[in-house]
C-alpha cells in the first residue's frame, strides 16, 4: 500500500483525521509508509475526551511504531496475514468512526466505554467494542457479543474474588457474581431492592435466551428467525448497562 502522510497537510474534520489514522495503521500492517510525527499527533488528539474510550485499545497502548507493529504481528503472520490485519483494524476503528459520523451512538455508549476500559482494557472493553461495532451491520453477531460481554465481566470479577465457576452458563455465572457483590435478591430484605435486583437477574436470563434464539452461536432450521438492528441495539445496551453496574459495584467494594 502506497499512501502519503504529511503532518503539514492534515484534514480539518475529526472524522477525516480518524480515517487517516486508520489508513496509516493499515499501511503499516502491509509494510507500507509511516510517519511517526503524524501518528503521534493524531493519537494524542483522540486520546483526549470521550474519543479516548472509543479509540482502538491497541492504539491507546502503542506510543510508537515499534509497539504498534508488535501488536499487528501478533494478530497474524505469514500467508494471508495482510487481510486478517486489515479486518482487525477496520473492526477496531468502527466505534470511533461511527461516533464521529453521529451514527450508532446512544448517549450512554461513551460512559459505558469509559467504565469498562478502566476495568479491563483487553478483555471486557474489547468485548464491548465488538458488540458496539456490529449492532447495525451484523445483528446476530452483536447479540452474541452482548452475551460474551456479560460472561467476560462475571468471570473477571469471580477471578479477582478468587471464586471458581468451571463451565457455568451465563445465568449461573451471574448468580455467583451477584452473591459476591451482595446483589442477590435473597441478600436483601427491603422489597424494592429485592424487586430491582430480581429484575436484573431476569434481564441476564433473557439475554442468554435471546442469544440462543437469535444470535449466531447456533445453527438454525429452514425458517430462521432474523433479528433486526433494533433487537441487537436493545441486547447490547442492556448488556452494557448491566456490565457497567457490575463493574462499578465491584470497584466500590474494593475501595
Amino acid at each position: 500500500m502506497s499512501l502519503s502522510f504529511d503532518a503539514s497537510n492534515l484534514p480539518d474534520a475529526p472524522l477525516e483525521r480518524a480515517v487517516m489514522l486508520q489508513n496509516m495503521i493499515i499501511a503499516l500492517s502491509q509494510n507500507g509508509g509511516w510517519d511517526e510525527a503524524v501518528y503521534l499527533q493524531l493519537r494524542n488528539e483522540f486520546m483526549e475526551g470521550e474519543t479516548r474510550s472509543l479509540l482502538p485499545s491497541f492504539v491507546r497502548t502503542s506510543r510508537d511504531h515499534g509497539a504498534l507493529w508488535a501488536h499487528l504481528k501478533n494478530v497474524a503472520t505469514g500467508s494471508g496475514s495482510w487481510g486478517v490485519r486489515r479486518a482487525h483494524i477496520y473492526e477496531a476503528f468502527q466505534p470511533l468512526l461511527d461516533h464521529l459520523e453521529g451514527r450508532n451512538k446512544a448517549p450512554a455508549d461513551a460512559a459505558i466505554s469509559e467504565v469498562l476500559s478502566s476495568f479491563d482494557l483487553e478483555g471486557v472493553h474489547r468485548a464491548w467494542e465488538r458488540a458496539l461495532s456490529r449492532r447495525d451491520e451484523d445483528p446476530e453477531s452483536a447479540i452474541t457479543a452482548a452475551r460474551t460481554l456479560l460472561e467476560t465481566v462475571c468471570k473477571r470479577i469471580l477471578d479477582e474474588a478468587k471464586q471458581t465457576y468451571g463451565d457455568d452458563d451465563l445465568p449461573k455465572l451471574y448468580g455467583k457474581t451477584a452473591k459476591v457483590l451482595n446483589l442477590s435478591p435473597s441478600q436483601h430484605t427491603e422489597e424494592v431492592f429485592r424487586a430491582i435486583l430480581g429484575g436484573c437477574h431476569t434481564v441476564v436470563q433473557n439475554l442468554g435466551t435471546l442469544r440462543n434464539r437469535l444470535g449466531d452461536a447456533h445453527g438454525q432450521g429452514r425458517n430462521p428467525v432474523r433479528p433486526a438492528p433494533r433487537h441487537a441495539t436493545l441486547a447490547v445496551n442492556l448488556a452494557g448497562s448491566m456490565a457497567t453496574f457490575l463493574v462499578e459495584t465491584w470497584k466500590s467494594q474494593q475501595e
